[in-house]
């Protein structure tokens, strides 16, 4: 009877844990250095990742055929920008499409300029700005869908916390062949309300 018991417990945990591997998902992949600052640039890179930003990479989207890297030849500011070059990929975004995202502290009331330089050659692309809360989730996001371009252009909108939220989110994506790439990203805060 013991011996059957032992394996019995054996067996739920075997169970539970293969369960737990196989259900538990990478999200993304991320290189953290926090010396390193806010890295809108992507001067700063580690194992091939940009520095400070969570990154949906081949392993993280699950299909697809791209790469991301840093690009010495192209580029608005510092010495590079992060390249998105596509051959195929999901049309969901998220962590399911090329892309990246950064994830900061912020007040509700608190209205921030999110601004960077993109260049597209033949992708589609989004990028949200939104609040969030680890005890609510998220708000509905700023969403701005893609629009095809040559040459770098400015991006740059206004977002202002909302009630309950506790986080500012940026995240982009590619969700469509071609190459895309990213420079210079800034966050500043161009309003905190009165308490």
């Amino acid at each position: 009877m013991k011996k059957i018991k032992t394996n019995l417990i054996l067996s739920s945990i075997i169970i539970l844990t293969a369960v737990c591997l196989t259900s538990c998902t990478q999200m993304s992949e991320s290189a953290m250095n926090e010396s390193a600052g806010f890295n809108g640039g992507f001067e700063i890179t580690e194992n091939g990742l940009p520095v400070n930003w969570l990154v949906y990479t081949k392993k993280t989207a699950g299909s697809g055929d791209f790469d991301i890297i840093t690009d010495t030849t192209d580029f608005t500011e510092g010495k590079q920008s992060l390249k998105f070059q596509v051959r195929s990929c999901a049309d969901k975004g998220d962590r399911f499409s090329p892309g990246i995202a950064h994830e900061m502290e912020a007040i509700a009331g608190e209205t921030y300029k999110v601004s960077f330089l993109l260049k597209n050659s033949g992708c589609k692309y989004y990028y949200k700005i939104k609040g969030v809360s680890l005890k609510s989730g998220a708000d509905e996001p700023m969403l701005i869908s893609s629009e095809k371009t040559e040459g770098w252009k400015l991006i740059a909108n206004q977002y202002t916390i909302p009630a309950e939220m506790n986080r500012l989110r940026f995240e982009l994506n590619v969700i469509s062949p071609g190459s895309f790439w990213i420079d210079d990203v800034k966050i500043e805060k161009v309003f905190q309300p009165k308490n």
